[in-house]
């Protein structure tokens, strides 16, 4: 019994660093103005210099249970699709692969 529950202690503390909720506009825009955030525009150099001429698709701000992050579908030049997710409060690249 002591085993189950500690597996299960262990999954929800595993599975609550990976949960992720959508960051309603009017939120964003608030961060935005106190500074808690970079806008979009602010990060979206860093991306396109990892990704020169990449056409973004999609782009939706996430509270994680650590940070806000930016997640960022594109095509690249060559038609490959990108996954690219970075800090909202920092600018730092969190991953950039290949969707798949």
């Amino acid at each position: 019994m002591k085993n189950r529950l500690m597996m299960l202690s262990l999954g929800l503390v595993v599975s609550a660093g990976a949960f992720a909720a959508d960051v309603p506009y009017a939120e964003q825009l608030s961060l935005q103005e106190k500074g808690v955030i970079k806008t979009f525009e602010g990060v979206k150099a860093g991306v396109l210099e990892l990704h020169p001429n990449a056409v973004i698709h999609e782009v939706e701000l996430d509270k994680t249970f650590l940070r806000y992050e930016y997640e960022i579908d594109l095509v690249d030049a060559q038609n490959v699709e990108w996954d690219v997710d970075v800090d909202a409060e920092t600018g730092e690249i969190l991953k950039n692969r290949i969707d798949d």
